[in-house]
């Protein structure tokens, strides 16, 4: 063998030795690693909330509030401008977006607009590019001396962004009022805010808080008119009628304009009322509010006003009352829980708009304890399993895999450690199903040095030769799991990106480890033992003299396998998916019985009373620990909330919400699309990638194979009613890139053949091509298969439905990759040669067409 660059050999063992010392830290507790000095490096890999429990909410800033208050804020402009224009107007109003007015005087319309000038101006948009947005335009042409103007989209959502931006900071100060924990919030699109919290005990509280606006008013109550006259024809233009918490509520006309908001509080604490007892909220009001109120207390302390939380009302007291000196308290039947929600909502300042919770997943600490317990049994049986399968089939050599598999682990954890990528349980699953996978190209390595070994050359160029040309098949196999992890992640959503991450920094790490680390290790052992060929434990070669004729048979196979695709779409079309709550919207619930067993009878029945729709209960792992299913609430994002709130308050004394997922409808449509154009993008990228390496043929073949493999999976999915979610999408993406693998390997020999035996035909040369590839496609099913067994024996209930698909998928990719990617590629090389002018021989096969682009 060559001997090897230095300095490629220093990088590659100082790569390794980083791997190691990087993902050393993760061995260790936080406190132990606060001992250690200060240049060792400590960073660990952040576990996901499936993994340490936590909540993660998606938050909709509500568009209307922006709407409303803007509508409001530019009807008082536009009134203060035409006043300090001496424009006398009537009938100012709007409506949505929509503003108008009239002039009294036609003849001052023009002057009018000039007086409107500053507000129709345009104004910076900040962003990466500044851009001038019009928030108000006039709309439609003179007409006498009526004047429309409307608000305009752009404008709105330039409001919507900075509403956005100011509420991300009064949800981490709601957050801590709550939560230890440090969180981690991050805008998503325009109006949504993502928000993840590790280790939450009361999700639901942080719910309330994060949902309310506490837009707190003090306003004085308008004795002009009786209320329920007010209510029954129309309030003065400076009022208007809210109404209290009560149940039946009670109706109070107060004054528009408020005398104190919540801005003016600078301290708010949850206290008791002296003489009652009653919980109260006491609050101290800043300087400029106490120089306002303490005049109006000296010359009316009886006068009431209604102390207003997000336009209901939650008492009408005195102000002698409510107000002394500088402090002030809040009553108002208010509960324990409730004034300490209501102190830290003060405390914390309101949100410039009301935040809705569109989606919601919510892991108890003990689901996230009990998913690493399966997940790392599961991982060190698949590992054990793989170990033993080399080690039986290649002896010394298999010792050297499972060594580069080891490496490539580390390399993984060293590479999340680095990056700070949070590990999720599918982040697991990929790091376990790399461990099959990977095994490939050592797989690869060790047939081909196998088969340049049987030739007459010494060993030393037979190995040297071997490494040469499988490199090629290695980087086309594990850059189609790079791609396809890329998108998902740009595509994905939640713990799923952790799964794409782990499956693009395996497909990196695998080639640097079962190639480069195993050449060295493997020049090692020639180094040492100068052998005069391989060692005798290698045991795969009772498929080197197999002569299968595929091909043979691949009519009748192919027209099977076709009606099977042809039968899994009329079942797609016909009975359709059974879509999870990601994609149809709705709530899924993980519940455990406090005490004895979970009687799903009595939950059903419950449920039932709560009329959300046909509630499903099913048993899960234990006879305590149950799966509560509601529909879609089909009523907006809110209901969804409400049902999960009806649920809690039902069965939250008995049971244990270890597992909470909401999806609004809005979101599991966006998840739908986004699903498609990632399945669709990486398909895409990788047959784009596909044909550039070889051609349009191969790359065609590579398709119609994958689309046959997909079609069989989702029909599989269908028949079985396996729920259709984002971890089925995660699956079906795996199942293209092995796949692709499996076929990328075949065509690879394929077209390494066409260059040596351009007159062999074309069906003997695809049986030859197959033959020589068959051991490695063997073991490195089998070793993909033990992989995810161990995850579906081992694993739980989201890993299982996973891997069930992926085992599945395994088994038709295996066989498409030789009974589909073969016969299409007859049957188009068929087509190009007698395009060519007719290269068909006798027997009906085509002859190769020279149109090889080299060797592998």
């Amino acid at each position: 063998m060559p001997k090897f660059s230095p300095l490629k050999n220093a990088i590659i063992w100082l790569v390794v030795l980083a791997g190691f010392v990087l993902a050393l830290p993760n061995l260790f507790s936080k406190e132990e690693l606060a001992e250690w000095p200060a240049w060792v490096p400590q960073r660990q890999v952040p576990l996901g909330l499936d993994l340490q429990g936590g909540s993660d909410f998606t938050l909709k800033l509500v568009r209307d509030d922006i709407i409303s208050e803007r509508l409001e804020t530019t009807i008082d402009a536009i009134g203060k401008a035409l006043r300090d224009a001496d424009i006398a107007y009537t009938g100012l109003s709007g409506s949505g977006q929509a503003i108008q007015f009239r002039v009294r005087d036609a003849t001052k319309v023009s002057a009018a607009r000039d007086a409107l000038r500053e507000l129709t101006a345009p104004v910076d948009s900040a962003g990466l590019i500044r851009n001038q947005v019009q928030e108000l335009v006039s709309e439609g042409a003179e007409q006498g001396e009526a004047v429309h103007l409307r608000l305009t989209d752009e404008g709105i959502d330039l409001r919507v962004a900075s509403a956005v931006t100011e509420a991300i900071e009064v949800v981490r100060r709601r957050i801590g009022e709550v939560a230890f924990a440090e969180p981690s919030i991050r805008r998503s699109g325009n109006d949504r805010l993502v928000v993840q919290v590790p280790g939450l005990d009361d999700p639901q509280r942080l719910k309330d808080l994060l949902s309310q606006r506490a837009e707190l008013t003090f306003r004085w109550l308008d004795p002009s008119m009786p209320v329920q006259q007010a209510v029954d024809t129309k309030p003065p233009a400076a009022s208007e009628v809210l109404y209290s918490l009560d149940d039946p509520p009670v109706p109070y006309l107060v004054e528009r304009r408020a005398f104190v908001a919540v801005r003016d509080v600078v301290e708010a604490q949850p206290d008791y009322d002296p003489t009652t007892g009653e919980p109260v909220v006491s609050f101290k009001l800043d300087a400029d509010a106490l120089a306002r109120i303490s005049p109006l207390v000296e010359a009316d302390s009886r006068r009431q006003f209604a102390i207003v939380l997000d336009g209901q009302v939650v008492s009408t007291p005195a102000l002698a009352d409510a107000i002394s000196g500088d402090t002030g308290r809040i009553s108002g039947n208010l509960s324990e829980d409730g004034a300490k929600n209501l102190a830290a909502l003060l405390r914390a300042g309101p949100l410039p708009a009301t935040l809705t919770v569109v989606e919601e997943r919510t892991v108890g600490p003990g689901v996230g304890t009990d998913a690493i317990a399966s997940a790392w049994k599961a991982g060190m049986i698949a590992a054990l399993a793989v170990a033993a399968c080399m080690i039986a089939f290649y002896g010394f050599f298999g010792a050297i895999a499972v060594v580069a598999v080891i490496v490539n682990v580390v390399l993984i954890i060293a590479a999340l450690s680095l990056i700070g990528a949070t590990l999720t349980l599918p982040g697991i699953a990929g790091i376990i199903l790399t461990i099959g996978v990977a095994v490939d190209s050592n797989v690869l390595i060790y047939e081909r040095l196998r088969e340049e070994a049987r030739g007459a050359g010494p060993l030393r160029k037979a190995l040297d030769t071997g490494f040469s040309r499988v490199f090629s098949s290695i980087v086309d196999a594990n850059l189609t799991m790079a791609i396809a992890g890329a998108i998902l992640f740009y595509f994905g959503s939640g713990a799923f990106r952790g799964f794409a991450v782990t499956l693009a920094i395996g497909s990196v790490t695998t080639i640097l480890t079962a190639h480069s680390l195993t050449r060295r290790l493997v020049r090692g052992w020639y180094r040492r033992r100068r052998p005069l060929r391989l060692p005798r434990g290698i045991r795969t070669g009772f498929f080197s003299e197999a002569d299968i004729r595929f091909m043979a048979i691949r009519n009748p196979v192919f027209i099977l396998m076709a009606a099977l695709s042809l039968a899994s779409l009329i079942l797609l079309v016909s009975l359709g998916p059974n879509f999870g709550a990601d994609f149809k919207g709705g709530s899924i619930i993980e519940l455990r019985a406090k005490s004895g067993v979970a009687d799903s009878a009595d939950l059903r029945a419950r449920l039932d009373e709560l009329n959300l729709g046909e509630v499903q209960v099913q048993e899960l792992g234990t006879e305590r620990d149950v799966l509560v299913r509601v529909p879609s609430q089909e009523a907006g994002d809110n209901a969804e909330q409400t049902a999960i709130g009806l649920v809690r308050a039902e069965l939250e004394d008995q049971y244990t919400f270890r597992r909470v997922e909401v999806v609004g409808p809005a979101v599991s449509g966006e998840l739908i699309r986004a699903s498609s154009l990632g399945i669709g993008a990486a398909v895409l990228a990788i047959l784009l990638y596909v044909w550039i390496r070889f051609e349009w043929r191969f790359a065609l073949g590579a398709m119609i194979a994958t689309l046959h493999d997909v079609l069989l999976t989702i029909g599989f999915l269908v028949v079985t009613r396996t729920e259709f979610n984002l971890a089925t999408i995660a699956a079906l993406l795996t199942i293209v890139c092995f796949s692709l693998n499996d076929t990328v390997v075949v065509y690879d020999r394929i077209r390494e053949n066409y260059v040596r035996y351009r007159k062999m035909s074309l069906s003997v040369l695809i049986d030859a091509s197959i033959n020589q590839t068959l051991s490695r496609t063997v073991l490195t099913a089998v070793t993909t298969i033990l992989a995810l067994a161990a995850l579906y024996l081992f694993g739980n209930g989201l890993i299982r439905s996973f891997s069930m698909t992926l085992l599945f998928g395994v088994v038709v990719g295996t066989l498409s990759s030789i009974y589909i990617a073969g016969p299409v590629l007859i049957l188009f090389n068929r087509r190009g040669g007698r395009a060519r002018g007719g290269q068909d021989s006798a027997s009906g096969d085509d002859k190769p067409a020279n149109t090889a682009t080299g060797t592998a």
